[in-house]
Parts: C-alpha cells; sequence; structure tokens
C-alpha cells in the first residue's frame, strides 16, 4: 500500500498554520532552510488560493509562481503582529488582481481576429469562471473609482478574514471596515449580475 505513505508524507510536508507561523519568523530573520520548506509546503495552497480568483489552471499556477517569488523576496517584511496567513492571503490577492491585468493588457494588445467566435455552450461553460471574471472586473471598476473601499472587500470577502483581522491588515478602525466594506459590497452587487 504504497499509495498512503506517499499521501501522508505529502501532508506533512504541508505546514499547518502554527509551523507556517514559525518557519515565516524563520525565514524573516533570515534562515534559507525554514524559506525553502516554507515556499515548498505552501505551493498547493497557494494554487489551490489562485484559482479562486482565476479560472483558468495555467494562469493561477503563474499567479502562484508569482506569489511564492513575492514570499521569498519579501519574508523579511514579515514582522510576526499577524497571522502569516493573514500576510500570505493579502499576497495572494495582490498578484491575482495584478496577474488578471496583466491577461487583460495582453488581451487588449492582440490584434481583432477576423473570425467571429463562437458563442460559448452554456452546458460546457462554468459558470463559476464566469463569476470570478466578473468579480475581477469589478475590483478593477471599484478600485479605479474607489480605491480605499478595495482593502476590505478582498480581506474579508475574499481572504475570509476575520473582521478584526481584516481590519488590522488594512489598518484601519473595525468600525470604519465595517462600513466600507458595507458601500463595497453595495457598490459590486449590480455589477455582478448577468447582463
Amino acid at each position: 500500500m504504497p499509495g498512503p505513505e506517499i499521501d501522508s508524507e505529502r501532508r506533512a510536508d504541508v505546514p499547518d498554520a502554527a509551523t507556517a507561523d514559525e518557519l515565516a519568523r524563520l525565514a524573516a530573520e533570515g534562515d534559507r532552510a525554514a524559506l525553502d520548506r516554507l515556499l515548498a509546503g505552501l505551493r498547493p495552497e497557494v494554487v489551490r488560493r489562485c484559482g479562486r480568483f482565476l479560472p483558468c489552471r495555467e494562469d493561477a499556477e503563474e499567479a502562484a509562481q508569482d506569489v511564492l517569488l513575492q514570499v521569498a523576496r519579501h519574508i523579511g517584511g514579515f514582522e510576526g503582529r499577524s497571522r502569516f496567513s493573514t500576510w500570505l492571503y493579502t499576497v495572494v490577492a495582490n498578484c491575482c488582481r495584478q496577474k488578471y491585468r496583466e491577461l487583460k493588457r495582453r488581451a487588449a494588445e492582440q490584434p481583432a481576429s477576423a473570425e467571429v467566435p463562437e458563442p460559448a455552450d452554456p452546458r460546457t461553460t462554468s459558470v463559476i469562471a464566469g463569476s470570478r471574471i466578473d468579480l475581477l472586473e469589478a475590483l478593477d471598476r471599484l478600485e479605479r473609482e474607489h480605491p480605499h473601499l478595495v482593502a476590505p472587500l478582498v480581506y474579508r470577502d475574499l481572504c475570509q478574514l476575520e473582521y478584526a483581522e481584516a481590519a488590522e491588515r488594512a489598518g484601519i478602525p473595525l468600525g470604519t471596515l465595517k462600513s466600507r466594506l458595507h458601500e463595497a459590497r453595495r457598490l459590486v452587487r449590480p455589477w455582478l449580475r448577468v447582463q
């Protein structure tokens, strides 16, 4: 039964929250082995989280690489005042949004095709993928029109942080976070409706 042994070995490589916090603290202090172990263990979770933002697996994997690179480059900035997962989810959200902007820019730069694309078959088109694209578009619009409302929405609704943690990460009082989150949701809701 080699399968279960391999699975348990893989699971052992993925750090739990306490282990990730400790590895991140050591890595922030310059421990290269801790950083290597942290990055290797985080990769599956980072790819999964990027997949929540980006519908195409290849795009999610590219964004995950960007996340891991940012973690490696900026781990020294992790001060341990909040959980490492909070810091990581912020990096994930920012890298995914950046990847989306990059993909959108590249698509706009492509010459227009003479062919008329066939309409998507609704039976084979992912509703979830479509809603993620809508969400990224809505975040892009919110950032252009009301940039102060983006962080509360990203931290609470996308990163799924607790209210207090989201307020701390955004650097604003809890009441302000709740007020901005309410306003962000109110503005974004109509942009996510199917046309």
